[in-house]
């Protein structure tokens, strides 16, 4: 079970971790530029598409844990019909994205109280990189829907050529050619497409035999789109419960000056960096839990998810004594601003209880997304982000920007705390 769930987690890792590389590289370059502002602007900019993206993470979620209960189940047909469902809705949203840009752009704004010159910035960013929508959609559903096949060597794959890419084209068009924010949206929205590309073409190069079992009357059956919808409607609602609490720390940080926002940006690239390697362990949960699930394969679902909790205690190990050890001395890599690195200091310390307080959540979020327990993940989100609103509240005039981290790591606490109360006899045998 260890072989299988690393054959799985490690290209997941690979591919998961070129995304933080590839914000830190992105961070790193504004971050030489000469002033705080640039940073702001990176960490505003991509949380605006965070903020959109995120809500439509579905495509890839939903069309991992369906698609791996159909592979379980040995059902081709419908392995083959999800893709479709998936993409064709991924596109019919990405271009209402596009069409909808300038009152997105407006509403986004309203929420983030950020300076003149940050605000000028990320709206340039945003200009650009909303082009990328259809790209970016339709990729989650390619992705999620390897995943579901038990294959995450074509997301890695797609992940690594996207991101050097995107560094390439960041880089010349930053230094080469004298451009600044919008060099590095200009680099983003180069290489989405080019990882979108390489998807379609990885799939008609290893899976188009699957195209004969394309049959179109049954693309929109009634019952298979109430499920998809069904599924992909709790993660929706999910999603805009951790969009709401990201959109909220982010502004809130955003109120408290510049040089703040830039040290939360900062810091949160190390709970970034742990988030994406454990992602890695949570899709071999959506892959084998719902392969295992959907096969009625019970004792080896049982199996895997002992297994996952015995790697992610020791990944939880591993990077807080990375932490401990090198934590400051990384925020000096990402900028050589000698104020922000000073501020820096004073909230590190937060940063250091994040893996053991948050991988839980990670892999039972995998192990619902393979099972389609997707009910269970939005009552969980529910309740953690209602004790984040509510911590920071009681505590924000006291304790400021602490009382924003305060917030932020029992959030993470209490979503692994709920989904293994309210998923106990799914994952653990017992109770319920």
């Amino acid at each position: 079970m260890n072989k299988k769930i690393l054959d799985i987690a490690i290209p997941s890792i690979i591919s998961n971790i070129t995304v933080p590389l590839l914000g830190l590289v992105d961070v790193t370059i504004v971050g030489h530029l000469g002033s705080p502002v640039y940073i702001g602007a990176i960490a505003v900019g991509g949380m605006l598409f965070n903020m959109i993206y995120w809500i439509f993470g579905f495509l890839r979620m939903g069309t991992s844990g369906m698609t791996s209960q159909a592979f379980g189940s040995r059902d081709l047909n419908e392995v083959t019909r999800l893709l479709l469902r998936s993409t064709g809705v991924g596109l019919l949203i990405a271009f209402a994205l596009l069409l909808l840009q300038a009152p997105l752009r407006w509403m986004a704004f309203q929420f983030i109280d950020a300076s003149p010159a940050v605000q000028e910035s990320a709206t340039l960013y945003f200009n650009i990189c909303i082009w990328g929508a259809p790209a970016v959609l339709a990729l989650y559903s390619f992705s999620g829907w390897f995943i579901g096949m038990q294959n995450s060597r074509f997301p890695m794959y797609i992940a690594i050529t996207q991101n050097l890419v995107n560094i390439a084209a960041s880089l010349s068009f930053v230094f080469l050619f004298g451009m600044k924010v919008d060099g590095v949206a200009l680099g983003t929205l180069i290489a989405q497409y080019a990882g979108t590309g390489m998807a379609v073409w990885l799939w008609l190069r290893y899976y188009g035999s699957l195209r004969r079992r394309w049959h179109w009357r049954d693309f929109a059956n009634r019952r298979a789109m109430m499920r998809f919808f069904g599924v992909n409607r709790d993660i929706f609602l999910r999603t805009l419960c951790l969009v709401a609490t990201t959109v909220f720390f982010t502004s809130t940080g955003a109120r408290q000056g510049d040089i703040i926002l830039a040290v939360n940006t900062l810091l949160m690239q190390l709970f970034t960096l742990f988030s994406y390697v454990m992602d890695g362990f949570a899709y071999a949960g959506e892959a084998l839990g719902g392969r295992y699930y959907g096969a009625g394969n019970h004792p080896a679902f049982r199996q895997t998810v002992r297994r996952l909790f015995a790697w992610g205690t020791g990944v939880a190990a591993l990077f807080t004594l990375l932490y401990v050890a090198g934590g400051q001395s990384f925020l000096g890599l990402l900028t050589d601003e000698t104020e922000v690195i000073t501020a820096s200091a004073d909230y590190h310390y937060w940063t250091l209880a994040i893996p053991f307080v948050s991988f839980s959540a990670f892999l039972l979020d995998g192990l619902f997304i393979g099972t389609t327990s997707t009910r269970w993940m939005l009552q969980s989100i529910f309740v953690a982000s209602a004790c984040f609103f509510l911590i920071y509240w009681l505590g924000a005039d006291r304790w400021g920007n602490h009382a924003l981290w305060l917030a932020f790591l029992v959030y993470l606490g209490m979503r692994g705390v709920m989904q293994a109360w309210l998923g106990r006899k799914l994952v653990f045998g017992r109770g319920g």
